[in-house]
């Protein structure tokens, strides 16, 4: 079993690399940290919390963090992911409270327990990744590996140069990918290949009360045709740790653009080493059929196991 801690702010993609998690067999979810990112922190974290019962995950401790970037007004998505964050889809709300503390705490606290043995995925804005590693810069050595959905070597989709999670908080991401160690960056180039469409959303229908989130959750994302739909940006990040070999990977180093006057969130991706270490892994391809294989069948795990 792999153990991660997902940093998230759910979502609706958010929500579906839950459940992913949630239907693995393979991942073992260890905490959940929540950030202001898709939606305000409050119903990031309404929506962890809820989202931590509806999926039958037990006592995970869910850890609210961060509301607002670390030096910018705040950039949201309610556009896309509707007033709750979760679109369409209604979960019944949670009964039982947030842990204690600050993310940042739970974070460097789960990590420093186990050091080597953690997969950190974050599938927000990295403040809260970033307030981390300012408090406690061992983290770098203690995390088994981090992997951000992020950035994108091409072209963005909150502006022409920048993916939504960077913009969002591009000094902390620049913290992060500045860091002495080597994440995985899950960027737009392979997360858009990742589409929903009609034929892949019946498989979704038939799966018990976890049909409840998925179907309205993703057809109220993006419109939903027999040849494209919405992408699942952040269950990618997911299905790396799950099957690395879903994807093409290569090293690079990446800097953030942080003060560039139509560039500010740019991921900005070299590949020609030219002698230096790589700062980052970046997946560069997916396989789409086999991605859609593991994700429909964690999902019908994990409905089979909800009923």
């Amino acid at each position: 079993m792999t153990k991660v801690l997902l940093d998230c702010d759910p979502g609706i993609d958010d929500a579906l690399a839950l459940a992913l998690i949630a239907g693995s067999p393979t991942l073992d979810l260890v905490g959940v940290t929540t950030v202001g990112g898709n939606v305000d922190l409050a119903l990031t974290t309404a929506n962890a919390l809820a989202l931590r019962e509806f999926l039958d995950l037990g006592d995970v401790p869910v850890a609210p963090g961060s509301p607002v970037a670390l030096m910018r007004d705040n950039v949201r998505a309610s556009h896309v992911h509707g007033a709750t964050g979760l679109g369409a889809a209604v979960l019944p709300p949670a009964t039982k409270p947030a842990a204690d503390g600050h993310a940042v705490d739970l974070i460097v606290d789960t990590l420093r327990a186990a050091p080597g043995e953690i997969t950190l995925i974050a599938t927000g804005p990295l403040t809260n990744v970033a307030l981390a590693v300012r408090k406690e810069p061992r983290i770098v050595d203690w995390a088994n590996d981090l992997v951000i959905m992020g950035g994108s070597y091409t072209r963005g989709n909150h502006n022409p140069a920048a993916e939504f999670n960077i913009i969002t908080d591009p000094e902390a991401a620049a913290i992060v990918f500045d860091a002495a160690w080597v994440p995985t960056m899950i960027g737009l180039d392979v997360t858009l290949k990742a589409r929903m469409t009609s034929a892949l959303l019946d498989r979704m229908w038939g799966l018990g009360r976890l049909s409840d989130l998925l179907v309205p959750a993703a057809q109220s994302y993006a419109q939903v045709t027999e040849t494209s739909g919405p992408a699942i940006h952040d269950a990618c990040a997911v299905a790396y740790v799950v099957d690395p070999s879903l994807f093409t990977t290569v090293p690079a180093v990446v800097n953030v653009e942080t003060a560039g006057r139509y560039t500010t969130g740019m991921t900005v991706v070299d590949f020609n080493l030219r002698d230096r270490a790589p700062s980052a892994q970046v997946a560069t391809d997916l396989d789409v059929g086999g991605f859609w294989d593991l994700m429909l069948s964690s999902y019908k795990r994990l409905g089979a196991r909800l009923g």
